[in-house]
């Protein structure tokens, strides 16, 4: 046993398979950070980043589609939803990707982007018409996992020039795959920026790796992480008649069908929507299909504003009848654990060739088949050809995916002294210094994947 002082951190740690794993960290904020802190601050700063267009940016690039585009369109679009705004000291700031979820969000708008650029084609599904019909044909019910690829990672983020005083530790936390998920096997970390590092134990919910460096005068400070791990895709087959009722005693039951304090709440109108969407069905499975079916079909993809600037995202996503992966996943999730299913986050990254970036899905329980994942916004793909592939996201997930996240909202480790950058999901990393938080408008991230 050896104990480190790097900054204001002492680690302890011992070395097993040449990788040094954290047994314990001591971290004590200081009086001064507390009292400088201010949330509203903080929040004020990120709706800012995130409502960055001015009215005459929004209608530069929609007039590339409706040339004629009158103010008046542009009044009835903000007063729907479907071009996001907020007043921001007097003045009208759009959300940066409002102009083009409005081509997602609004159907004739979207009509007038594919005559023009054609259809939107998305390069996962592309990938998936091969790779689900492969795990339907080779998971069975005995083994539902199947089609296993090995996937390497290079993760980077790169903390601005002088963000950070010269000379004071910068701490980061990357992104990491978990190493207790049945389908993510033989995950190896082979290089780091850093010598010393501390990985997160499997009790986390956010897998990480953190490391520090101290901040150099006009120089980036860069973190960077490369390992590889087995992804597999599964397929669970599941039926109706396969499912048995709930134990509603169990903790397991009583703890993933109750409501959070943030984001997974019960309110009446979620109440109303779940017992209106499962009426008169008893079966488990079939409710979560109704559930399944309803959000993936009702909701358009759209960019998300940051989800630590949102109050209740289910509820965004209702009135602003969008949603990303993430918003969409945190809504079907309150329904199921409403209708009394047991339900959870996951999330990580989808790694389909050509087509990498953050991705959020969840996963369901079923008495006597245990976990199984649910991709609500993978939905229902447009290249099924029979109900297996219509229904293959519920019960089933594709081989290309880095589990990082096994809820949302949890603690980092070791322990972050401000609130983080994404305050729900964990993917592209975090970053601070003694000074506060840094922001996404901070720092970078970049994601290198080689296919092997």
């Amino acid at each position: 046993m050896q104990s480190l002082h790097l900054g204001s951190s002492s680690w302890q740690y011992f070395c097993h398979c040449a990788q040094c794993i954290v047994l314990c960290v001591s971290l004590a904020p200081s009086s001064v950070m507390a009292q400088s802190y201010s949330w509203e601050a903080d929040l004020s700063h990120r709706i800012a980043v995130d409502f960055n267009k001015s009215r005459a940016e929004v209608k530069a690039y929609i007039q590339r589609y409706i040339p004629d585009v009158s103010d008046a369109q542009l009044n009835s679009w903000e007063r729907s939803g479907a071009l996001e705004m907020r007043i921001i000291n007097g003045e009208k700031r759009y959300f940066h990707n409002a102009a083009p979820n409005l081509f997602r969000i609004d159907p004739l708008c979207r009509h007038l982007r594919e005559q023009k650029d054609g259809p939107l084609v998305n390069g996962y599904e592309t990938v998936d018409a091969a790779n689900v019909p492969a795990i339907l044909s080779k998971a069975s019910g005995k083994q539902p996992w199947a089609e296993p690829k090995r996937i390497r990672v290079t993760y980077t983020l790169t903390v601005k020039a002088n963000r950070v005083p010269a000379g004071k530790m910068v701490r980061c936390w990357l992104p990491f795959p978990r190493r207790d998920v049945a389908r993510q096997q033989k995950v190896r970390l082979i290089t780091t920026s850093q010598k010393r590092y501390v990985l997160a134990p499997d009790s986390c919910a956010h897998s990480s790796l953190y490391m520090e460096q101290r901040a150099r005068r006009g120089c980036p400070t860069v973190f960077s992480a490369t390992f590889d791990y087995v992804s597999y895709g599964c397929w669970y087959g599941l039926k109706p008649a396969d499912i048995r009722p709930y134990d509603t005693s169990s903790a397991l039951y009583r703890h993933y069908t109750s409501e959070r304090n943030s984001h997974i709440v019960f309110t009446p109108r979620l109440r109303h929507l779940a017992d209106s969407l499962t009426a008169g069905e008893r079966n488990p499975l079939l409710k979560a299909r109704r559930l399944f079916e309803w959000v993936a079909t009702t909701f358009p993809w759209a960019s998300a504003r940051e989800y630590s600037t949102i109050e209740n995202i289910p509820e965004y996503v209702l009135e602003n009848r969008h949603g990303d992966c993430g918003q969409v996943t945190l809504l079907f999730l309150t329904l199921c654990r409403i209708s009394g299913i047991p339900a959870r986050f996951e999330s990580g990254f989808m790694l389909h060739p050509g087509n990498e970036n953050l991705h959020d899905w969840g996963e369901i329980f079923f008495e006597g088949k245990g976990w199984v994942p649910v991709d609500t916004s993978f939905g229902i793909p447009s290249y099924a050809k029979n109900d297996a592939e219509r229904y293959f996201f519920l019960g089933g997930i594709d081989s290309w995916r880095m589990v990082v996240n096994s809820d949302f909202s949890k603690a980092l480790y070791p322990a972050k002294r401000y609130p983080r950058s994404e305050t729900v999901d964990f993917q592209r990393g975090e970053a601070e210094w003694e000074g506060g938080n840094l922001y996404f408008d901070d720092w970078t991230w970049k994601i290198e994947v080689k296919h092997e």
